[in-house]
């Protein structure tokens, strides 16, 4: 991740604005633990490393409450838990560059895995492994980014 005043390459709109890719990253949490995911080998930002759930806003249409759809297609997609209902609470937002090159702004949200859910590595593309832990054992990992433990501590902050 770098600093996007000094790295960004020039993301315009066809009017000359500034355009960025939109994230959304869910930190869930059972039990006093959270789940954080291995990215998959092919990802092309930060593969290999943990991270919270999530993707990228689709394009198409004007959409209400899209950050929160969005968390909760990437999580259905991602982890096959169904959020619906679920209560999402933001956490965090950032600005950053990916590893190959775009601009982000990612939203941060957290909220409870719904009982009876079980968590699965659904898109092994994009998930290699899921991973319960406190945020200290997050923090002991060296595969956890400063980003990422940053946003779950944002997260785990709220209560």
């Amino acid at each position: 991740m770098t600093n996007i005043e000094s790295s960004a390459p020039a993301c315009l709109t066809a009017r000359g604005r500034p355009a960025f890719v939109v994230n959304v990253e869910v930190f869930l949490h059972r039990d006093g633990r959270w789940l954080l995911i291995r990215r998959g080998a092919g990802e092309s930002h930060a593969a290999g490393l943990l991270s919270g759930v999530g993707g990228k806003v689709e394009p198409g249409g004007v959409a209400p409450d899209v950050l929160e759809a969005t968390a909760r297609r990437e999580v259905a997609e991602e982890i096959g838990v169904d959020l619906t209902g679920v209560p999402l609470t933001y956490a965090a937002s950032s600005l950053f560059v990916t590893d190959d090159g775009d601009p982000v702004v990612n939203v941060v949200f957290r909220a409870p895995v719904p009982a009876g859910a079980e968590p699965v590595a659904a898109s092994a593309d994009e998930v290699a492994d899921l991973l319960w832990l406190t945020p200290a054992e997050a923090e002991a990992s060296p595969d956890c980014p400063p980003w990422v433990l940053r946003d779950l501590r944002a997260a785990a902050a709220l209560g």
